[in-house]
């Protein structure tokens, strides 16, 4: 045996007692949650399906994600139930919310981690790389994604009044929303344009609503 192939030899006992994480590089991706919405009830068809690529209990993210929504709701097979009507952009917000609070590592930034119990503190360790750090739940959230409009948003609503300049007027959560080209009694589906202090403009549109 030559020298070049006993170098060879130990660089393949090396690799083969590599850590199976460190030999795995294939990039983490969280699969896009699949909404659909019927009447006020938002399914989360695949959330099984995410649950598994996070590796954490399914009734563990999803109290997560209702106590950030403010919603309640049920898992059903392998699909969870939200009694509210959410938008796709804030469900995918909050699985990542989640993602980034409860699975990546901080240290180096993989998911090959698990949660344990320090006395009444909440650690999160990192089997890949060794960290460990409490996990900090971030606050405020919740107020500010459910009871909050943005510029963008695209909102179901019911016209109860017109305006002395025509435009119809409805209302949303602390919010008078104004919708020209609307008349009293229409529901429409409106984007909201501008929103200056508690009124807000919106535009008819036939995208489908997000909050």
């Amino acid at each position: 045996m030559t020298a070049d192939d006993d170098y060879f030899a130990l660089l393949d006992r090396a690799k083969e007692q590599l850590p199976e994480v460190m030999e795995n590089h294939e990039r983490f991706v969280i699969p896009e949650a699949d909404v659909i919405q019927e009447g006020k009830t938002t399914y989360i068809r695949n959330f099984i399906d995410i649950a598994e690529t996070l590796r954490r209990e399914p009734q563990n993210i999803l109290q997560f994600m209702l106590r950030e929504l403010g919603t309640p709701g049920i898992i059903e097979g392998r699909r969870a139930v939200l009694k509210a009507k959410v938008g796709t952009p804030q469900i995918n917000d909050k699985i990542r919310v989640y993602a980034d609070t409860f699975v990546i590592c901080s240290e180096c930034g993989r998911p090959d981690t698990k949660l344990v119990k320090d006395d009444r503190t909440l650690i999160l360790e990192c089997e890949a790389c060794g960290a460990h750090r409490p996990v900090n739940v971030r606050k405020g959230s919740r107020s500010d994604n459910v009871n909050q409009l943005r510029e963008g948003d695209v909102i179901e609503i019911t016209i109860s009044d017109v305006g002395k300049k025509g435009d119809g007027i409805g209302k949303m959560m602390d919010y008078l929303i104004i919708v020209p080209g609307t008349v009293k009694g229409a529901t429409v589906h409106a984007k909201i344009t501008k929103i200056s202090a508690k009124t807000a403009f919106a535009a008819v549109t036939t995208e489908p609503a997000t909050r």
